[in-house]
């Protein structure tokens, strides 16, 4: 449940359509060999609903989920790991300043030296038909965030 509530938020929170989803093979997101044929898994459900094609990871595979274990670890590098939190509420402070430095500010190799916002923002100068709004709507100001909902805690 948490999860396909997780990928409803995104799918609003975001300003473009996502079109694959990679899930790991865990009870979360899928359902075992022997309940197959019982029921619909609710995330599935979800991806139907949105035109979502639900891919999983190979099994004992690890090395798919590379790119998000790698910046699991990033974020606890710049978090858990290197400072002491006297609250929750102080390392979702953290977590989310972080978050926007990172979206905001941080300039990728991947991506040809632009931060992942300007990524964003070119392609939608480029592919506009591939976003549900304009990006722009989204920018930080008095009171909002870009990402009021992509941080759960």
């Amino acid at each position: 449940m948490i999860a396909a509530e997780f990928l409803r938020n995104l799918i609003k929170a975001l300003p473009y359509k996502i079109h694959k989803v990679r899930t790991d093979n865990g009870i979360q997101c899928t359902n075992h060999d022997h309940h197959k044929n019982a029921f619909t898994h609710i995330v599935e459900r979800v991806c139907n609903e949105h035109q979502i094609e639900h891919r999983k990871t190979k099994i004992k595979h690890p090395w798919t989920n590379g790119q998000v274990e790698r910046m699991n670890r990033t974020l606890k590098e710049a978090t858990v790991n290197n400072f002491h939190y006297a609250s929750h509420d102080e390392l979702k402070q953290h977590l989310h300043a972080y978050l926007m430095a990172y979206t905001f500010a941080k300039r990728l190799k991947a991506i040809k030296g632009k931060t992942p916002w300007q990524f964003i923002l070119n392609q939608w100068t480029i592919h506009p038909e591939y976003f549900t709004i304009n990006p722009n709507h989204f920018l930080a100001g008095l009171n909002t965030s870009p990402f009021r909902i992509l941080v759960f805690f």
